[in-house]
């Protein structure tokens, strides 16, 4: 059954196009499993892509088929969203991150993918001759690619060596030049789930002020630090930001899994007035609209999507105003993902591997949706390719920008105890066909 031969690794390979195991993206390691499991009779263990491994909320649902009830489906959306999502949006990042963003600041996208996509676009050209984004990695695979495939100059620092107050000086360093026009992170951190702590969102807007940056902070995970009781609206402790900090930010939150609506597609880009409002003459040039929010509303989305869609819009505005409302506990919905990490985690340093990013200052990291895994004497790409071989699917850290050696774990389809069974079994096996030496 397994291992997979080393022939029948490579004539799937070889099929797929892919020459470098490491440098493929998610979509396509995901398809390399399913063709070496169309093979065999077990499934193979999917460690590779994050789908949301809940159902979906049921109150996003029930408003989505009662917005279609009312004919919404022959009209356009407003690209700038309508007004039910904006209110929620503006309600929920108060309620749960306690910070104050109007709702003419929040505007829907196609999934923070959309988000991301088009704000890198946008800022790249606000300042002539800033034309860079600084990714603190590890990070989300795709993001990396979205700045190649635009044509945007791109930077990476791999926190694993500057946390706390060593992070500023290496901040410092890669934005010395002027031509960084942003940063970009997740928190919790895809794919290593390590969180900034308040020292490190101090040191990122300190930064981002002093040299006129736009701090893109994307929350897709968000309430996520199941070490904290976040989650209660309105009531501390409260999702960290680094808009307490600094008038720069734009933070993105997705449906895709704090309420597992991955499939409709649907986020919110939400603006701190000082970026949203800010006029640049390059803009008035080239859009006829000075004002950021102005230029990236009319002159970017009505060309990538001509808006998002009206259902989904309805859908997240209503989970929202339950979350605030608290009808709807998403975190602790979420917290399932723990429970799968600290059983998944356990079952790889049983079998002698280690968790690379470990730690947030003097404490372990959450156990959430993702980890990272390491094992000596390997190096990524020859662990994901082997562990490929023992029917378990992985992505390597260097796709994700980290110069650390190890795998990105996802824990979302560990769905029940016959995969768990599976991981432990296919993890003993590799460990006992590949010793750690003493």
């Amino acid at each position: 059954m397994y291992p997979v031969s080393s022939s029948d690794l490579a004539a799937a390979m070889a099929r797929m196009n892919i020459d470098d195991i490491a440098s493929a993206t998610i979509r396509q390691i995901l398809a390399l499993a399913n063709i070496l499991e169309s093979t065999r009779t077990e499934p193979f263990v999917h460690l590779e892509m994050g789908n949301p491994g809940l159902p979906a909320s049921e109150i996003g649902v029930e408003a989505e088929h009662e917005a279609h009830l009312k004919g919404i489906a022959n009209k356009y959306p407003n690209i700038a969203g309508v007004k039910a999502l904006k209110d929620a949006g503006s309600r929920f990042m108060k309620s749960f991150l306690d910070i104050e963003i109007p709702g003419r600041c929040i505007v829907p996208t196609v999934g923070s993918m959309q988000g991301t996509f088009t704000l890198m676009m946008l800022l790249a050209q606000r300042i002539p001759g800033r034309d860079t984004v600084l990714f603190l990695d590890p990070g989300f695979p795709a993001q990396h690619h979205q700045a190649k495939l635009l044509g945007i100059n791109q930077r990476s620092i791999d926190v694993y060596d500057c946390r706390g107050a060593a992070l500023e000086a290496r901040l410092e360093e890669a934005v010395a030049d002027g031509r960084v026009t942003a940063l970009l992170y997740s928190n919790p951190n895809n794919p290593a789930w390590f969180n900034f702590t308040d020292e490190e969102f101090r040191i990122l807007a300190r930064v981002a002020d002093r040299h006129d940056l736009v701090i893109m902070e994307d929350h897709a995970y968000l309430g996520m630090d199941f070490r904290r009781a976040y989650g209660t609206p309105g009531r501390a402790p409260f999702v960290p930001t680094v808009a307490r900090y600094s008038d720069r930010a734009v933070l993105l939150v997705s449906a895709s899994k704090i309420f597992s609506y991955a499939g409709q597609r649907i986020a919110i880009v939400c603006f701190t007035p000082g970026v949203f409002d800010r006029r640049y003459d390059t803009f008035a040039d080239f859009y006829d609209m000075p004002a950021l929010g102005d230029a990236y509303v009319f002159g970017v989305l009505y060309c990538a999507s001509s808006g998002t869609c009206h259902s989904a819009q309805y859908a997240m505005a209503r989970m929202m105003d339950a979350a605030c409302d608290g009808r709807l506990d998403f975190v602790g919905q979420t917290r399932e993902y723990g429970r799968r990490a600290a059983l998944a985690k356990k079952a790889f340093t049983d079998a002698g591997f280690h968790i690379v990013y470990d730690r947030d200052g003097d404490e372990p990291i959450s156990d959430g949706f993702f980890f990272t895994v390491g094992r000596h004497g390997w190096n990524g790409p020859e662990l994901q390719r082997e562990l490929m071989r023992y029917g378990v699917s992985t992505i390597s850290l260097p796709a994700t920008g980290s110069l650390q050696e190890g795998l990105r774990v996802c824990v979302s389809m560990l769905s029940d105890d016959t995969v768990f069974a599976h991981l432990r079994e296919r993890l003993s096996k590799f460990n006992r066909d590949y010793p750690l030496s003493e």
